[in-house]
């Protein structure tokens, strides 16, 4: 049995307990979720009962709290450059953080924000630094884990040094860790198709953040050019990246133990697509 973790951001309609079992339902090991509606802003609080049967479905199906990465609302900017935004986002992304302390979980994956024109990108990135130090401050047990981004926008996140300087600015580095969307780094120019650029790329993951604060996967096809700065997600294998991407990625054992999570536009192929996978990595 390989040491990969593999799964897909499945749905928790009717209530966070259902996302193990449809987890469970397409062969996944591992999986994502959004543990509120990620497009309000206020979300109601979880009961009792939705967290006493979340943590017995995980414990029964096998899921381990360190290979499941929920994902916060879109909606939060912790880069916001005005007051009302920036007071707003963190409000919900300590919101956030209690519930999946409530649930047990030790992830938070979340995009890492926009300066909107207003503010210069390093103040954003400075910005963000702030609000995770803010909402660590007020939790335990949770790792803040920022995804790199495609550069849409005014987004930032799409270089491995924003990713660094965030790290770099946060009182609690035991509590802070990334995500890489596939998809996303394609877009910002990170070749992962050729095989000298994919060395290229892991090593300069390595030299600027650290293999060690790699703590999630968004493994994504992409519509898009290398560097097209357009996030647009494909199918594994329907994309830019072809398959050849990906099982290279199940043979590397440095995303051992890290959760490897589809966001694939397709989710009726998600059964296919993680059983591929996992036969990539046994190969």
């Amino acid at each position: 049995m390989s040491g990969k973790f593999i799964g897909a951001h499945v749905s928790a309609a009717g209530g966070v307990e259902n996302a193990p079992v449809n987890a469970s339902e397409i062969g996944a090991n591992a999986f994502a979720l959004f543990t509120r509606n990620q497009r309000q802003w206020k979300a109601k609080p979880l009961t009792e009962d939705s967290i006493k049967r979340f943590k017995k479905n995980c414990e029964e199906l096998g899921f381990s709290p360190s290979h499941i990465l929920p994902h916060d609302s879109y909606l939060i900017n912790l880069g916001h450059p005005e007051e009302a935004g920036i007071k707003k986002s963190r409000d919900a992304f300590l919101d956030e953080m209690q519930r999946c302390e409530q649930l047990g979980l030790k992830l938070l994956n979340f995009h890492p924000g926009s300066h909107l024109n207003k503010i210069s990108e390093d103040d954003c990135l400075k910005r963000i630094a702030e609000s995770i130090n803010i909402t660590l401050s007020k939790t335990s047990g949770v790792t803040a884990v920022i995804e790199n981004t495609a550069g849409q926008g005014s987004n930032v996140g799409y270089r491995f040094e924003h990713l660094a300087r965030i790290i770099e600015l946060t009182d609690d580095r035991t509590r802070v860790g990334v995500c890489i969307d596939t998809c996303h780094g394609w877009a910002a120019g990170y070749d992962f198709l050729t095989e000298e650029g994919y060395e290229k790329t892991w090593d300069d993951f390595e030299k600027i953040i650290g293999m060690e604060m790699l703590k999630g996967i968004h493994l994504n096809d992409a519509k898009k050019e290398l560097g097209s700065k357009v996030d647009r997600h494909a199918s594994l294998g329907e994309g830019q990246m072809k398959n050849v991407t990906f099982s290279r990625m199940m043979k590397d054992n440095r995303f051992d133990d890290v959760p490897i999570i589809l966001e694939t536009p397709q989710p009726e192929l998600w059964p296919k697509e993680i059983e591929w996978l996992r036969n990539e990595a046994e190969k």
